[in-house]
């Protein structure tokens, strides 16, 4: 769960609507993640007729990949029984009362294109649940706005965000990291990668990420809808050793003289 003053950075596996509706392939998406080192996976829950007008060119593909509540709660059960951390984003107020009410969940995600969706955040500001949001497609004073409002500092985290599948490694401007923590010290501070590849997020840690999400998919062959921004199994395996690495690397920050010297 969200700690600020920890030095293990929270890894998500980002399921998202890769599972392509079929509750089977959501449980071996969910396994291999688990057995990738994740420490959580994310669903999108939704209602397509409330997230899209039905004219819209995604209509379909939502349609196609909506799970509905009953399998939302099997899922988060199987997530128990293997003991991986279900949460999911909300995108209509409807599936955020079903998460919160109904799941019971102790985390939910704010997309960047609701983090100024003033009608879902009041809601989501309801339950005082721990929240991680995604700054993707806004400025500082429209996230500064958000923060306000959610009221949350104290459970609240911020995932730099470039909202662009995929982005190139110099579109990545993980610097903001840095500024995001100058900018928002009461709140925990992460990164959501879009890039092709797993380079980026082992850098973002570096630079003081304490959230990475990344999209998932279980192997390279699979026609999942986000796979321009998915990694495999393998490759997240991988990520995650290089990120705990990392973790070790940077040790602690207090000047002193050291046992090695």
């Amino acid at each position: 769960m969200l700690k600020k003053n920890t030095k293990k950075t929270f890894i998500i596996a980002e399921i998202g609507i890769n599972h392509g509706g079929d509750i089977n392939k959501a449980y071996k998406l969910i396994n291999a993640a688990k057995r990738s080192g994740a420490d959580a996976v994310k669903f999108q829950t939704y209602i397509t007729e409330k997230r899209v007008n039905k004219k819209s060119p995604i209509f379909e593909i939502l349609k196609k990949c909506e799970l509905s509540f009953d399998e939302f709660q099997k899922i988060n059960d199987y997530c128990k029984k293997i003991n991986i951390l279900f949460f999911s984003t909300p995108f209509d107020i409807q599936s955020s009362k079903f998460l919160i009410k109904e799941l019971k969940v102790r985390l939910l995600k704010i997309a960047s294109f609701d983090s100024s969706n003033n009608d879902l955040i009041s809601e989501i500001k309801k339950y005082k649940t721990n929240v991680i949001m995604s700054v993707g497609l806004s400025n500082l004073n429209e996230i500064k706005s958000s923060v306000k409002k959610l009221s949350l500092t104290n459970n609240l985290a911020l995932l730099h965000c470039i909202t662009a599948y995929p982005i190139n490694f110099d579109d990545a401007n993980i610097s903001v990291i840095s500024n995001l923590k100058k900018q928002f010290p009461k709140n925990i501070i992460g990164y959501s990668d879009h890039t092709n590849g797993i380079f980026v997020p082992p850098l973002a840690v570096a630079a003081g990420a304490k959230i990475i999400e990344k999209h998932f998919m279980i192997n390279r062959k699979d026609n999942v809808v986000d796979k321009a921004v998915s990694i495999d199994s393998k490759s997240f395996k991988k990520m995650v050793a290089e990120i705990r690495k990392i973790e070790k690397v940077l040790g602690e920050d207090k000047v002193k003289v050291r046992n090695v010297e």
